[in-house]
């Protein structure tokens, strides 16, 4: 009778379909060989592996009409995901769920979402599209401030102080955010003028070209605002390239969290460094993890949130950081922040801090 039971048990085990590994696409609006969205993706990975997903990042290029190409082949093809990530860079999360309508898919806008006018038209999160179940994006106008505000300290008494500020894509959120930022701690401190603003694209060849103009026109310039670190390090090559007489001293804010840039921070060519959103698709894993499980995340901090995931970050702290993202796991546990861990669990708790602690502990 034993040996009966253990077949009978063993067929009906080999006859069930095993369950199927809940699908995620994230569609990465960067491009494969920059340095942010590379690292965004293996922050990403990590948690999908720990978490049980099956995670497929499509690389957008920085083109936005090859992302809207891969939203339409996601979410009208034959072979759908369970859920797709994606960001409204360039601004096309409207068109990215006009295409969702009717899919079965669930999406969920990550970095940035839809701007308060583009939702007037499309409706929020659970609303016209009731598949698009959330968003989550990091505190980006801080993120601008905590920069500008560290770099107007370390000028300090110097009065007045020049800037210049290189932003990012002009029509995308983040960098409209950062500067909003910016522009609030300049209003604060009105010993700083502003010379001029540009956009620079994120990229630092650009960078580098609008420096060779920007250095010269305006000799007297003390203080660098960049919206990332690859703009920054295009300033930085251009300042070398002046004669030495003309050499200004220059002090930088970047962004992000590149080995480059932490390094850079530690040995001080950059004076104000805040990093931390990279962790925000891993994060959002999180949600959808716990989502997909029947645990919804709307009911544990709310279905739209802004998370302070921007840390202004010390030398010391960054040497801390830095040694924890050689780490191909992070040191960390994702399963470990969900609620199906944590069954009491009010809200979820996303910061740097976990990574800086491990990097502590190690």
């Amino acid at each position: 009778m034993r040996a009966f039971i253990h077949g009978l048990l063993l067929w009906l085990a080999l006859s069930v379909p095993m369950a199927q590994a809940t699908q995620v696409v994230f569609i990465n609006p960067g491009r494969t060989d920059e340095p942010f969205w590379r690292g965004y993706a293996r922050f990403m990975q990590a948690a999908a592996g720990d978490l049980g997903l099956d995670l497929q990042i499509v690389y957008a290029e920085r083109d936005p009409q090859r992302l809207i190409s891969i939203a339409r082949q996601v979410l009208q093809g034959a072979k759908r995901p369970d859920y797709l990530l994606f960001v409204n860079e360039y601004y096309t999360g409207p068109e990215i769920l006009r295409l969702s309508a009717g899919s079965g898919v669930k999406l969920f806008s990550v970095n940035s979402t839809l701007t308060a006018d583009q939702q007037k038209v499309m409706g929020g999160t659970r609303e016209k599209y009731p598949n698009w179940i959330g968003s989550m994006v990091a505190n980006e106008e801080e993120a601008g401030y905590l920069m500008a505000r560290a770099l107007i300290r370390q000028a300090g008494s110097q009065q007045p102080v020049q800037m210049l500020a290189f932003s990012g894509v002009k029509n995308t959120p983040a960098a409209q955010l950062r500067e909003r930022g910016l522009q609030r701690a300049l209003s604060e401190h009105p010993q700083v003028q502003l010379r001029q603003l540009v956009y620079a694209d994120w990229n630092r060849q650009r960078a580098a070209e609008q420096a060779d103009l920007l250095l010269r026109r305006y000799p007297d310039v003390h203080l660098i605002w960049s919206a990332n670190d690859e703009m920054a390090f295009g300033v930085m090559a251009s300042a070398a390239q002046l004669p030495g007489e003309q050499k200004p001293r220059l002090l930088y804010s970047a962004l992000n969290n590149s080995d480059e840039v932490l390094q850079a921070r530690q040995t001080g060519r950059v004076s104000a460094l805040v990093a931390g959103h990279f962790t925000l698709g891993g994060w959002a894993l999180v949600l959808i993890s716990d989502h997909a499980a029947g645990l919804d995340f709307a009911q544990r901090g709310g279905k739209d949130r802004t998370v302070p995931l921007f840390m202004e970050l010390d030398a010391t702290q960054s040497a801390r950081l830095q040694h924890v993202l050689r780490r191909e796991d992070y040191g960390l546990n994702f399963r470990r922040f969900t609620a199906r861990q944590q069954p009491g669990m009010r809200d979820y708790a996303f910061s740097l801090k976990p990574l800086l602690s491990q990097a502590v502990a190690k």
